[in-house]
């Protein structure tokens, strides 16, 4: 299974084009007001319309209730259900068995003890999505623009397929997936010119350094095979951001 790569936060029809002709296995709108990438049903339903049967499409969404979430898969009819908020396991169950859709849960991670709830989570999402915890004083629950300490996924061993996130970049990328040789890797904020604003030559060569850093054999690294002492890129400068 080939790494699947996933550009977050698309809300333009020339942007979702260059993720789609780039090669992008997923795509994501982000139904979230407070982010700048936010997108309403008429315009998702058109970058619905434009990326069906060329790329797995998901839908972001924080702490949504049952309405708002039958009004995004009415509109987006997405592929995947993201859940970027405090979504208990419980509750990602429930939304996974009331709208029939695959689900995938984020979690946002600081330290060794932060990897505990991915057992949980893990039991009940169809996958997760691992990325760097909001900084203190955050408003926005993902998309800061920072990494976390990649070491800490280190022999990491799911029942699920997890996605690399936070603080990614085309600068980065490489080292992250010769590191820990994800499965999935999930970017927004870091192929972007400005908050919201999502840069084509950024995606391209964002998936150009992922692609090539997966034929060097950096793709889902065998258990336990990481480097000793090992330690990531530090990250490109933060941008103002928000959720994927």
């Amino acid at each position: 299974m080939s790494l699947e790569i996933k550009i977050c936060g698309l809300s333009t029809a020339e942007t979702l084009e260059a993720a789609l002709g780039a090669g992008a296995d997923m795509v994501g709108m982000v139904f979230f007001a407070p982010s700048p990438r936010h997108v309403d049903f008429a315009t998702a339903a058109v970058l619905g319309a434009q990326a069906r049967g060329r790329a797995q499409i998901v839908a972001l969404t924080v702490d949504a209730d049952d309405a708002a979430l039958a009004a995004i898969v009415d509109a987006l009819r997405p592929d995947m259900l993201q859940l970027h908020g405090h979504e208990s396991p419980a509750r990602v169950a429930a939304i996974k068995a009331r709208f029939g859709l695959p689900v995938m849960k984020a979690l946002g991670i600081a330290s060794a003890e932060d990897l505990a709830a991915l057992v949980a989570y893990g039991g009940v999402a169809d996958r997760l999505l691992l990325d760097a915890k909001p900084p203190r004083g955050a408003v926005l629950p993902g998309g800061n623009g920072v990494t976390f300490d990649w070491n800490l996924l280190a022999g990491l061993d799911l029942a699920r397929p997890f996605m690399l996130s936070g603080g990614l970049d085309p600068e980065n990328v490489a080292s992250a997936v010769r590191l820990i040789q994800p499965p999935g890797l999930d970017v927004s904020s870091g192929v972007e010119r400005g908050p919201g604003i999502k840069d084509p030559s950024r995606i391209e060569a964002f998936l150009r350094a992922a692609r090539a850093a997966e034929a060097e054999g950096g793709a889902r690294r065998p258990t336990g095979d990481t480097p000793a002492g090992a330690k990531p890129t530090p990250p490109s400068p933060a941008r103002e951001t928000s959720p994927s």
